[in-house]
C-alpha cells in the first residue's frame, strides 16, 4: 500500500509559479510510474504530467513549457513546478502512482494509488 501526501497548493496571481509536492510513504521506485492529475470544478479529470521509473517525462499539451514534472528519489517525492500560471490552471491537483509491473500508460495508468489533493486557485 502506498500513500500519497500532496503539498505547496495555494492562492497565487496570474503569471506567478507555484511547487506542487507528492511525498510517498514508500519508494517511488516501486511504482512504473508517478503522474500529475487536476480536476476543476464541473470538469473531468484530466491529466497533467507524468514520470517513468526510467525518468521519462511526459507532460499535456495545455502545460507543456510552463508545467516541470521531476523527482527526488532520496526524499520518496515527486515535483510539479508550475510556473506561468493562468487563471484556467485553477483545479485541485492530484499525485498518483502507478503499480509495480506491467503495462503503464503516463496519461491512462493504471494508477493505483491517489493523494488527496491540493487546491490551486490563481487569480487575475
Amino acid at each position: 500500500q502506498v500513500q500519497l501526501v500532496e503539498s505547496g497548493g495555494g492562492l497565487v496571481q496570474v503569471g506567478g509559479s507555484l511547487r506542487l509536492s507528492c511525498a510517498a510513504s514508500g519508494s517511488i521506485f516501486s511504482s512504473n510510474g508517478m503522474g500529475w492529475f487536476r480536476q476543476a470544478p464541473g470538469k473531468e479529470r484530466e491529466f497533467v504530467a507524468a514520470i517513468r521509473r526510467s525518468g521519462v517525462t511526459y507532460t499535456s499539451d495545455s502545460v507543456k513549457d510552463r508545467f516541470t514534472i521531476s523527482r527526488d528519489a532520496a526524499k520518496n517525492t515527486v515535483y510539479l513546478q508550475m510556473d506561468s500560471l493562468k487563471p484556467e490552471d485553477t483545479a485541485v491537483y492530484y499525485c498518483a502512482a502507478g503499480r509495480g509491473e506491467g503495462y503503464y500508460s503516463p496519461r491512462y495508468g493504471p494508477y493505483d494509488y491517489w493523494g488527496q489533493g491540493t487546491q490551486v486557485t490563481v487569480s487575475s
